[in-house]
Formats: C-alpha cells, structure tokens, sequence
C-alpha cells in the first residue's frame, strides 16, 4: 500500500465526498474512484459506503474508520521522520515531543527548555497530554520521544529517569462543601461521598490502597484524564475530585479550595522512553539537559 494511496484515502474520508477530493488532490474523478477501488480489493474489505443516487456524500465503514486511525498515524510518523532527516546536518535543531500528565514535575522539564533555548533556538516543543495510557500507546507508536508517567515502569521496555520532585494527593472541593472545614481527609470521610477521581493506570493503585476499600464500593460519580473539566464539575458541587496538589490556583476568590489526605500519600513521576532509541540532536541535547537539573537538586 503506498503512502499516496493512503492521502487519496484521507482526503476522500475528510471531504466525504470523492469528486471534492478529486478537485482537492487535483485529480480526475476516475483516477480517485479506480485507487479506491484497488485499495479495497487489495485489503478485501469495503472501505467506503457511497451514497445513494442523487447524494454524492460517502461514509466510512468500520473497517474504513480503522483505516482512516493509522493512516494518520503512518503519515505523521513518515513526516517526522522525514523532519528529523532533514535536520540531521544541522547543528541543533528540530522537533521534540513529550506526552505528560498534568503535574508539577513538567516544571524540570520547562527549565531544561529554557536553558536550551539561547544556545540552540531551533529546537522546538510539543506537547500532548493525556493518561498513562495514552502516554504509553503514542510512545510505542514512535509518535513522541519521551513520556511522563506514574507507577511501575516496564524496564524491559523503557529506559527510565526517577524524577526528584514527588506529587502529594489531596481533594478538591468547594469551599462551602462539608469536608471544607477539614484541615486534612481521612478515607472514612470519603466512602459516602460522590468522587471524581483521575483514570490513571498504575499497577500498584496507591489511591485504592490509602482508601483501603475497593472502588467498586465507592460512589465514583465522574473520571477524569485532565484535571480542568474536572475542576469545571466541582465547582458545580457534583463531587469531590481527588487530584495532585499545586495544580489548581485556590488561593483566588473562585469557590474551591483544597486539602491534603490523612496519611499523606505521595507519587512519584518517571520519564521514559523506548530501549535502544535512536535519538535526533535536540532530544539527545534536551535529555542531557534535563540529567544535569536533576543532578543540581
């Protein structure tokens, strides 16, 4: 399958029409229709689903949606390949990718930035957040160049740095809600309690264990994978959020405040990236980096 035929494809997925593809790939109509026509013969399966006469819109069949996934995936990956080659004769320069969880650890992270920035100003950040999950699936695809994740880390997979600044796990809520008058939370006062609570993965669930009761067993009202929509539902009071310390500015007058769990529970944060990487000039210079802040704390 080569990669123009999977543009074509794309582009007649986005327009959901294949003559506006046509015009948009500056094709003819029946150039299109015929390397739709072989791409599904030669996977055996229906990608599109074309209208009925007198509609020229098309659809996308399960198969097709799969399709459409990795095909993005396989063109993203082809032109960040195709970037860092490019590069490769330059002195420093090109693009660096992190997937994170919103913590306060990413501070490391922006002083290592900062620090490169004067000596090499072509180097340039991006960021993608989400859970461990998804950390770990866009690593493994080749998508970004380091991760940011909680828990045990697969050794057999990923080189790993423990970072030195350890989150603390607390509540957030609103500042008329009951537990506000707390200085600390304990677990008994949350068992009855409606919670939102973060669906990060971790093999060893530090939060199950400091509840000692099974989640099933609570009243988990919402989960969250990026704490704002996450503050945004309880300063509607729906419920408590369990959340890191430090990331919501509760010092304001907005109505939330927060407090931290009796006894303290604390996480720590790795970064990670695949075994035997073969790493451009900028992110070989941003992990050097990165090593020396830590060594200095």
């Amino acid at each position: 399958m080569e990669l123009r035929v999977l543009q074509y494809f794309l582009a007649v997925a986005r327009e959901q029409s294949i003559s506006a593809a046509a015009q948009s790939l500056h094709l003819s109509q029946p150039t299109l229709s015929t390397q739709l026509k072989t791409m599904e013969q030669q996977l055996g399966k229906q990608l599109f689903i074309r209208g009925t006469k007198g509609s020229r819109k098309v659809t996308l069949t399960e198969e097709g949606k799969i399709l459409q996934k990795r095909a993005e995936e396989i063109l993203e990956l082809v032109q960040k390949t195709e970037n860092e080659i490019l590069l490769a004769d330059q002195l420093v320069a090109g693009d660096i990718c992190i997937g994170l969880a919103e913590t306060q650890v990413f501070r490391l992270f922006a002083k290592a930035a900062g620090q490169l920035r004067e000596k090499y100003p072509n180097i340039h950040y991006h960021l993608f957040s989400g859970n461990a999950m998804y950390v770990l699936e866009q690593l493994d695809k080749g998508l970004i160049d380091f991760g940011l994740v909680y828990g045990t880390v697969d050794a057999s997979r990923y080189e790993s740095i423990r970072m030195p600044i350890r989150d603390s796990w607390g509540v957030l809520m609103r500042k008329d809600a009951p537990l506000a008058q707390k200085e600390s939370i304990c677990p008994e006062d949350l068992w009855e309690q409606p919670l939102i609570i973060s669906n990060q993965k971790s093999d060893d669930r530090p939060l199950e264990k400091w509840f000692k009761k099974d989640f099933s067993r609570l009243n988990i009202v919402a989960t969250y994978n990026l704490l704002f929509n996450a503050t945004l539902l309880t300063s509607e009071g729906l419920g408590y959020t369990l959340c890191l310390d430090r990331l919501v500015d509760t010092a304001g007058s907005g109505n939330l405040c927060f407090r931290p769990l009796s006894p303290s529970l604390e996480t720590e944060a790795y970064l990670i990236w695949k075994k035997y990487p073969v790493f451009s000039k900028a992110a070989d210079k941003f992990l050097e980096q990165l090593r020396l802040i830590i060594q200095n704390i």
